[in-house]
């Protein structure tokens, strides 16, 4: 993505706000306060990657990602913190195409891993990232479910 492309910002904004409307992505559009301060925030984000899949010169999906870092392996990771997808593109293999090229950003990077979060009635979903070789968390040749735990700091504000 080029944050300087406004075309690029409007369309980024305009499917992360149409997953955000859906019962999957809570059912509210994004505030104003978030969609005038989410690419100038992103653009600072050094560990940020946002990739976009286009159909016809417009936005159809997105996979917005953060690089981090595995302290048991001592390298980089990927984190797939969005994948969102315009309903009117479902079924087309734009969420695949960019989970592969989120994997190949990774690779290029060095990473040992790609890592998500998905609900779990999310079953669409969680049917792509199984294909793709998504997996519950491995240990020590032992495999453990994993949670994803998140406490509201803006509450206390």
């Amino acid at each position: 993505m080029d944050f300087g492309n406004e075309g690029h910002a409007a369309g980024l904004l305009s499917v992360l706000d149409s997953y955000a409307r859906e019962d999957m992505g809570g059912g509210a559009p994004l505030s104003l306060d978030v969609r005038q301060r989410l690419v100038p925030a992103l653009r600072e984000q050094a560990n940020a990657l946002v990739l976009l899949a286009f159909a016809d010169g417009a936005v159809t999906g997105i996979a917005t990602c953060f690089f981090g870092f595995s302290t048991f392996a001592a390298r980089p990771l990927l984190n797939v913190h969005d994948l969102a997808v315009l309903p009117a593109s479902r079924g087309r293999g734009v969420g695949r195409a960019l989970l592969v090229a989120a994997e190949e950003r990774a690779r290029a990077r060095g990473c040992v891993k790609l890592t998500l979060e998905v609900r779990e009635d999310n079953a669409r979903a969680r049917g792509l990232y199984h294909e793709r070789g998504f997996r519950d968390f491995e240990l020590g040749g032992a495999t453990y479910r994993t949670f994803f735990l998140a406490k509201s700091l803006t509450e206390s504000l």
